[in-house]
């Protein structure tokens, strides 16, 4: 496993509103008071409607979602939210108790931007909350666009579209696409993608890049298993082709 030094950081642009998605009352206290003593605004659902009726009559910057619910199932109501214009690009942590490689690869591919196993530590998932708000909000200073291909990337809105019509990519993919993008024609190792997208404030397995590299290909390109735009080095890593 690839592993970074945890960090606590108290980034805050405003004050952010998160909601907390579990049936355990218990693991809802303790996140809630572990981020509203960073100086998030907690709001807590306990099911899978509970928390679609709130996201629908509130807005919120994050939400932390659990995978076992009653009612709508954590997937679900990550596929909802990843469908929805509104909603699309709200960061996502999964918690869960289910920790299967199978698990975890399911919650990245259908959008969520990182993903906990229970039992797990305050301090960490306050830390990759901290880290996901940070990747969300960071902007770059260059040009507003950037054409590749038939894809348009806009840096100011954390926007893709191809062919004029808009995608819908995580956060996390969204990054991953500009840092490859803005560097064509160099090969990155997934350590190095690692480094680039999730800095150094989270543990994350090298297999996440690939779930999250296949997932960007089954939107931006028009066939993923010969792909355009962000191809394979054997090997090695990945690249953005320099002729594109």
């Amino acid at each position: 496993m690839h592993q970074h030094s945890v960090k606590c950081y108290k980034y805050i642009v405003g004050t952010k509103k998160i909601l907390v998605v579990d049936d355990e009352p218990d693991i809802v206290e303790l996140v809630s008071y572990n981020l509203k003593k960073e100086g998030f605004e907690v709001v807590a659902a306990f099911d899978g409607e509970e928390a679609l009726g709130k996201i629908k009559s509130q807005t919120f910057d994050f939400v932390i979602l659990d995978l076992m619910l009653p009612g709508i199932q954590g997937m679900e109501l990550c596929r909802i939210l990843r469908n929805d214009p509104k909603t699309k690009n709200i960061p996502i942590i999964m918690l869960t108790a289910k920790g299967e490689e199978i698990d975890r690869i399911l919650g990245l591919e259908i959008g969520a931007d990182d993903y906990m196993a229970k039992p797990f530590s305050p301090r960490e998932l306050v830390a990759r909350v901290n880290a996901v708000s940070r990747r969300a909000v960071e902007k770059p200073a260059e040009e507003r666009t950037i054409k590749l291909g038939n894809l348009v990337i806009n840096k100011e809105t954390y926007t893709v579209s191809k062919n004029d019509i808009p995608l819908s990519l995580s956060m996390t993919e969204f990054r991953l696409l500009l840092y490859l993008t803005e560097r064509r024609g160099k090969v990155f190792s997934r350590d190095q993608l690692l480094d680039a997208a999730w800095k150094d404030e989270a543990f994350v397995e090298p297999r996440t890049v690939d779930v999250h590299i296949r997932r960007m290909r089954a939107q931006i390109e028009d066939d993923p298993a010969n792909p355009q735009y962000i191809k394979t080095r054997r090997g090695i890593g990945y690249f953005v082709d320099s002729a594109v």
